[in-house]
C-alpha cells in the first residue's frame, strides 16, 4: 500500500468512529450532540427525536441525544467544548454562524450536520460547495436575506399606513437587519435598526428606541435568543401596542401579528434524515447541502383584533396558519 493511501485510510478511520464501530457492533448507542438555547423538551427537539425513532434510532435503546443548553451567543464556544467532552458520534449545529463556528472548533474531525438560517455556509468558507461540501460538514441551508426582505413586504401589505419600521437585531442577526433595512427603504419605510444588548438581553431598553413612533411596526429576525425569549418579547410588544412580524411561527403563537420563515419543526425532522444517513456510513463531504422549502406564514387574528389591525383578505387567504 502506498504511503498516501495508508494516510487516507487512517484518517478515514479516525474521522468516522461511529461508522467503524457500527460495522462490528450494529446495536451500539448512537450519540448525537447538540447545543441549543431552548429547554430540552422544546417542540423542535421533540420532533427531531421522534423522527430519529422513525428512522430506527430509539432514544434510550440505541440512540442518545446529548444536549447542552447555552445561556447566550457568547457562550457557544464553552458549550460546544462541554458537548465534545461527552464524546458524541455526530454533532449538530443549528441556526446561526456562531454555533457552526464553535462546533467546528470543538468537533476535532467529527461529522457536523448544520442548519444554516442566518448565513451562507459556502460564502463564509465552511464548505467548498453546495453539491460537494468536502471535509466533515454538511446540512441544510435557508436563504435568510431573501426571507428578511419578504417580511418587509408582509409589513407593508398588513400596515399600508406605517412609515417607521423597527428592525431588531443581535450579534447573530446583523446581516438580516441590513437586508431588511435595504428592503424597507425601497418600500417607503424609514428603517430603524435596534440592537439588543445585555445578558440577559434587555428587550425593554431596545423597544424604548421606538417610543417616539407609537404603533409603528417592528420586525424580529431569525435568532436563537429571540426564539428562546419569545414570550417576554411579545408581552412587551403587546403592552406597547406594537405590531410585529417575526421569523418563526413560534413567535406568532406567542403574540406576534405575523410570522414568515422556515418551519423549524419540519426542518429539524429533515436534519434527522441527514444524521441517519451519516450514522449509516455516508460521509458529509459527499452529501450535498440541501435548501429547505419548508416556509410558513402564520397570522395571529387575536393580536390583529387587540391592536385594531384590519388585515386584507388576500393576506389572510395566503396564510398557512391563522391563529384565533
Amino acid at each position: 500500500m502506498r504511503r498516501r493511501e495508508l494516510i487516507a485510510l487512517l484518517g478515514s478511520a479516525t474521522a468516522w468512529p461511529f461508522v467503524a464501530r457500527a460495522q462490528s457492533q450494529p446495536r451500539q448507542m448512537l450519540r448525537v450532540g447538540f447545543v441549543g438555547a431552548q429547554s430540552r423538551d422544546a417542540p423542535i427537539y421533540v420532533a427531531f427525536i421522534k423522527r430519529m425513532a422513525q428512522l430506527g434510532h430509539e432514544e434510550g435503546r440505541n440512540f442518545s441525544f446529548e444536549y447542552v443548553r447555552t445561556p447566550s451567543l457568547e457562550a457557544y464556544d464553552e458549550s460546544f467544548r462541554e458537548l465534545a467532552a461527552r464524546k458524541p458520534d455526530i454533532i449538530m449545529a443549528a441556526g446561526n454562524e456562531p454555533a457552526l463556528r464553535a462546533a467546528s472548533a470543538a468537533a476535532g474531525g467529527l461529522p457536523i450536520i448544520f442548519l444554516a438560517i442566518d448565513f451562507d455556509p459556502v460564502e463564509r468558507g465552511y464548505v467548498a460547495s453546495m453539491a460537494r461540501p468536502g471535509g466533515n460538514i454538511t446540512g441544510i441551508f435557508v436563504h435568510p436575506l431573501e426571507l428578511a426582505a419578504k417580511r418587509i413586504e408582509l409589513v407593508r401589505a398588513a400596515l399600508p399606513q406605517a412609515r417607521r419600521l423597527g428592525l431588531i437585531w443581535d450579534a447573530a442577526s446583523r446581516d438580516q437587519a441590513e437586508a431588511a433595512a435595504a428592503a424597507a427603504a425601497t418600500l417607503g419605510f424609514e428603517p430603524r435598526p435596534i440592537e439588543v444588548t445585555g445578558r440577559p438581553p434587555d428587550y425593554a431598553a431596545a423597544l424604548a428606541q421606538m417610543a417616539d413612533a407609537p404603533g409603528e411596526p417592528i420586525v424580529i429576525p431569525a435568532g436563537p435568543m429571540f426564539l428562546r425569549d419569545r414570550d417576554i418579547i411579545e408581552q412587551l410588544l403587546l403592552e406597547r401596542r406594537i405590531p410585529s412580524v417575526a421569523a418563526f411561527r413560534e413567535l406568532a403563537q406567542a403574540g406576534a401579528l405575523m410570522s414568515y420563515g422556515v418551519d423549524l419543526v419540519g426542518v429539524f425532522e429533515d436534519v434527522a434524515v441527514i444524521v441517519d444517513q451519516v450514522a449509516k456510513g455516508r460521509k458529509p463531504a459527499e452529501l450535498p447541502i440541501t435548501q429547505s422549502s419548508r416556509f410558513h406564514l402564520a397570522i395571529n387574528l387575536n393580536t390583529a383584533k387587540a391592536l385594531g389591525v384590519d388585515l386584507p383578505p388576500t393576506l389572510l387567504a395566503s396564510a398557512d396558519e391563522v391563529l384565533e
